[in-house]
């Protein structure tokens, strides 16, 4: 009997993804700092404050978050959970609207802007595109996310950020797929006077085999893609109706389960 495990790309069974809030000038020096190390990060923008004060202006956008993720934020970060439902659908389908035309792509996730959400808002947010959404209480774990509405990180950079990372590298049972999320606001670098150290952690966590470095996103669309395969009762094939690629462990084997095609698992 075959026995059919999911992987993250490549068999890899860590994964790792950063998440910045609000589009402050300081996420140059981040976005530097993530690139040199080979780190994803997804970036979650107030479309409305853009260009004001130590706000990133609009017209840099695009380029400077080019292979990372620009995610929803609202378009002028209330307290959502003190606003009417008219308000919510217009600060979350305002803010993807106006992100999307500078990135030119969908802007499908978001993160509650000063950490404010109920199960109303959770409930509106699938209906207005929104597939993902991060909250600020942190688990201080390698656990996956099991709502993504209300998708808890590990923590914020500001808690324990180097010992975990140190858990995380050293995880090694490969029965288990592991996620380091971590969270934050680039600004608070500047105001702790400590760019030290985000840039340590990255050069430690950074450049491993066994790690996939992902946006927020693309963990999405990976799960959501292995939930879509179509397994044969036997499980000795599988066709992938997405584009992507799904890694499979099957019966200790790495098997890639390539888009759009029936793959055999024997």
């Amino acid at each position: 009997m075959q026995k059919v495990i999911v992987t993250f790309p490549e068999g890899k069974h860590k994964v790792l993804t950063m998440s910045y809030d609000d589009g402050k000038i300081a996420d140059r020096r981040l976005v530097q700092i993530f690139n040199k190390n080979g780190i994803k990060g997804t970036f979650h923008l107030n479309s409305g404050l853009l260009g004001e004060g130590d706000r990133l202006p609009a017209e840099e956008i695009a380029e400077l978050y080019q292979g990372h993720e620009v995610s929803a934020h609202t378009v002028t970060h209330p307290t959502i959970e003190r606003s009417p439902n008219e308000q919510i659908v217009e600060e979350v389908f305002e803010d993807r609207k106006r992100l999307e035309a500078l990135v030119g792509y969908p802007v499908r996730g978001m993160s509650y802007p000063n950490g404010s959400f109920n199960s109303r808002i959770k409930q509106l947010l699938p209906n207005l595109g929104i597939e993902y959404s991060r909250v600020v209480q942190s688990t201080g774990g390698f656990g996956l996310p099991d709502d993504l509405i209300e998708w808890k990180p590990t923590c914020h950079h500001k808690r324990d950020l180097l010992q975990l990372g140190q858990q995380f590298i050293e995880l090694h049972k490969q029965q288990y797929l592991y996620m380091m999320y971590v969270w934050g606001h680039s600004y608070e670098f500047d105001n702790d006077n400590n760019w030290e150290l985000i840039e340590q952690f990255c050069e430690m966590v950074g450049g491993r085999e066994d790690i996939w470095y992902a946006t927020n996103i693309q963990y999405v669309d990976y799960m959501n893609a292995f939930r879509s395969l179509k397994f044969s009762a036997s499980r000795e094939m599988v066709f992938n109706p997405s584009a992507a690629s799904v890694w499979l462990q099957v019966s200790g084997r790495v098997v890639e389960a390539k888009g759009g095609t029936t793959t055999s698992l024997l």
